[in-house]
């Protein structure tokens, strides 16, 4: 495993990448959820299991989380993008990768999601994980992961925990066309989501399920939103089934 920094735009993001056997190889970008980072039990799994079937991964923390350059309170989903498709241009210009994977937990799933309907001719698989998409009606609802605001009247930040969470993040995430540009990808997408997720409904990856082209919906009983305990194992290995080389 190697450490690498990545920049974009002035931040230096921060991530680990993972080396599988052979001169040529496929690469799956993983990504996190909000407030989280690369190291989560279910993203160091999913790499782990990635690596046994010899697929390459670069694991990175988004921009305000890990230890990657930014505040929390000036992330948004649109800068997340901006951070993934910054990770993408470092991983087509690699020689030895062949084809590309994007896996996501989370608002990762959503990042990951709408970066593949950006680059539809570039991405060959794509894995949701929990796909956070309901993180566009809370903003609308004005109540997100606990904070509560005038969705009609957002201030410049509001508070979260011992973090703030921006006004900018929260006004983007309302107009975010996230199944809209999700669905332009056409590709093989697996999601995979546990029945018991107490941060976002199933019908959100319900939903993502009727909207692609080609996908498959995996349903893991009593698991919670992270994949908890022996529930990453699950979720991890139909990740890199879902991935691994057919020959």
């Amino acid at each position: 495993m190697g450490r690498i920094t990545i920049q974009r735009d002035g931040l230096t993001l921060v991530g680990d990448r993972e080396e599988p056997f052979g001169e040529i190889y496929d690469m799956a970008i993983l990504m996190h959820g909000f407030t989280s980072s690369r190291n989560t039990d279910l993203l160091k799994q999913i790499a782990n299991n990635l690596r046994n079937e010899n697929v390459a991964s670069v694991r990175f923390d988004f921009n305000g989380h890990g230890e990657s350059d930014g505040k929390f309170e000036d992330m948004t989903v649109v800068n997340e993008i901006e951070d993934g498709k910054a990770i993408l241009d470092y991983v087509r210009t690699d020689p030895h990768v062949r084809n590309i994977f994007l896996i996501g937990h989370s608002q990762g799933g959503v990042v990951a999601s709408m970066l593949a309907g950006l680059y539809p001719d570039i991405i060959k698989k794509v894995v949701l994980l929990a796909p956070a998409a309901q993180l566009k009606d809370d903003a609308l609802k004005g109540s997100t992961r606990g904070a509560t605001y005038n969705p009609d009247r957002i201030p410049a930040n509001v508070p979260f925990g011992n973090k703030k969470l921006g006004g900018f993040y929260l006004r983007t995430a309302q107009v975010l066309p996230i199944y809209e540009i999700a669905q332009r990808y056409t590709g093989p997408a697996s999601i995979i989501v546990g029945s018991k997720d107490e941060v976002v409904d199933p019908k959100y990856s319900k939903k993502y399920d009727e909207i692609y082209a080609n996908s498959e919906l995996h349903l893991i009983e009593n698991a919670d939103h992270s994949f908890t305990n022996e529930y990453k194992y699950q979720a991890a290995q139909l990740a890199a089934d879902f991935v691994k080389p057919l020959f």
